[in-house]
């Protein structure tokens, strides 16, 4: 009987409880949460993401209930120098709704345990397994045990606010847009509005009050859309998170010995792309199905050979976004790029065919 123990309950740890071939072997999965959130702001389901969430039978039902775009346009804060992005059809789901979907599908034989670990001891026969998966987050404690202090994360001077507001939004209003230092973003949601801004700040890094993080957000934005003072405006501090965008060490592997880290874990990234609840998804569901196929020690090298590359070529990418998004000094020089990409774009665009003129 393989024995395999996830630490960590969130979109990694119950995508690949889920996915695990239950036959065989005995998996244990601990969180040390009780229940789901109450409420979460949404995340844009991308193709690859979408692919392995049907192999889990869990996409349907999360589509149902969930918008979706086709399109996310970028322009500067006031609305000037609009660059309509096209993106792949993806639904918007709701943080509740997705970890609901992966929670129903995992099966009755896996064994929950609730149970906080801060600290990871190798020793604790709770984590004597076959295989040990670190689906902890960004802190987690499962990779400073197996990494060493080098392998901490790594703090930015970035919040990151967020919530749901009970009403839509119009569509013509979806969008991010980039002011001096500070980046706005709305969007549809199952129940109203998702929203999101990030900026600097000194609040923080764990503990962070939603209360000063919205006086700080509605204070510190000038020459903004109507629409993006109107939500901060109407922000409610009950449904609004607030936390310091936090990013995870650069590995160079994501298993050490029979450990083994997804999700966050392995490649916590800035939120600028919308990748990291999808990458989560995909490393659980690629995992799975390598330790359903070959032998411990070969799944877990080729789990390393085919998730490292594209998720810290991601990581990098959004990184970058988020300091040319947020740039202050730099705003400028930005925005010009801006404007400039969207006149290229625009002369880009197809030409409406003229109709055709009257016979006489």
């Amino acid at each position: 009987m393989q024995r395999i123990t996830i630490v960590g309950g969130g979109i990694a740890g119950l995508a690949l409880a889920a996915a695990l071939e239950p036959a065989g072997r005995h998996v244990t999965l601990i969180e040390r949460r009780p229940g789901l959130p109450v409420t979460g702001t949404s995340l844009a389901i991308w193709p690859t993401a979408e692919a392995a969430l049907r192999r889990l039978g869990a996409f349907e039902g999360l589509a149902a209930v969930s918008p979706s775009i086709d399109r996310f346009p970028i322009a500067r804060a006031d609305g000037r120098d609009r660059v309509v992005s096209e993106v792949p059809t993806s639904v918007l789901a709701g943080r509740r709704d997705l970890l609901g979907a992966l929670d129903a599908a995992v099966p009755d034989s896996v064994e929950r345990v609730v149970r906080h670990v801060e600290r990871f001891d190798p020793d604790d026969p709770a984590f004597s397994a076959d295989v040990v998966v670190g689906a902890d987050g960004v802190h987690s404690a499962v990779r400073r045990a197996a990494w060493g202090d080098a392998a901490a994360a790594v703090t930015t001077p970035y919040l990151a606010v967020r919530g749901v507001l009970p009403h839509e939004t119009p569509s013509e209003e979806w969008g991010e847009y980039w002011g001096r230092g500070r980046l706005y973003g709305i969007g549809p949601h199952r129940d109203g509005t998702n929203w999101y801004t990030s900026f600097r700040s000194n609040l923080g890094p764990r503990e962070v009050d939603v209360r000063a993080a919205l006086d700080e957000a509605r204070t510190g934005s000038r020459d903004i859309l109507p629409s993006i003072a109107r939500v901060l405006d109407e922000a409610d501090p009950d449904r609004t998170l607030a936390q310091r965008i936090i990013t995870g060490p650069r590995l160079r592997s994501y298993v050490r010995g029979r450990t083994v880290l997804v999700g966050d874990a392995a490649h916590a990234m800035t939120p600028n792309l919308g990748r990291g609840g999808c990458e989560a998804i995909v490393d659980a569901v690629t995992l799975a199905g390598l330790l359903d196929a070959l032998p411990v020690d070969e799944a877990l090298a080729r789990y390393d050979a085919e998730r490292v590359r594209p998720t810290k070529r991601l990581a990098g990418t959004s990184g970058l976004v988020m300091r040319i998004a947020l740039a202050d000094r730099a705003q400028p020089v930005r925005d010009g790029l801006l404007r400039a990409v969207g006149a290229l774009r625009a002369r880009r665009a197809p030409t409406p065919a003229r109709p055709a003129e009257p016979v006489r």
